[in-house]
């Protein structure tokens, strides 16, 4: 596996363990949708990883990754249609 994926799938791991630690003691969904900055620092983490998983498959698009288009595809959804986004499904 190349170096740059290896950083890329790191950067994924970093923003999966930020967003655990952000929500650890906010497991209320309701304390979620009342907390502005929390929900954008979960949104931006979710950025990352997306946008990581897509520099990943240019690299190598035969890497066995469950769910890396819908991983894609949700990234640029909060990216491009940030107006529509459902706190729900975030």
């Amino acid at each position: 596996m190349e170096l740059e994926i290896k950083k890329y799938l790191y950067d994924i791991q970093e923003s999966i363990d930020s967003i655990e630690q952000y929500l650890s003691n906010k497991k209320d969904f309701n304390i979620y949708l009342s907390d502005k900055m929390l929900r954008r620092a979960v949104d931006r983490e979710f950025e990352i990883i997306g946008e990581a998983m897509g520099k990943i498959e240019k690299i190598d698009s035969t890497l066995a990754i469950t769910g890396k288009k819908q991983i894609i595809s949700m990234r640029n959804r909060v990216i491009h249609g940030y107006d529509n986004i459902d706190d729900g499904i975030i």
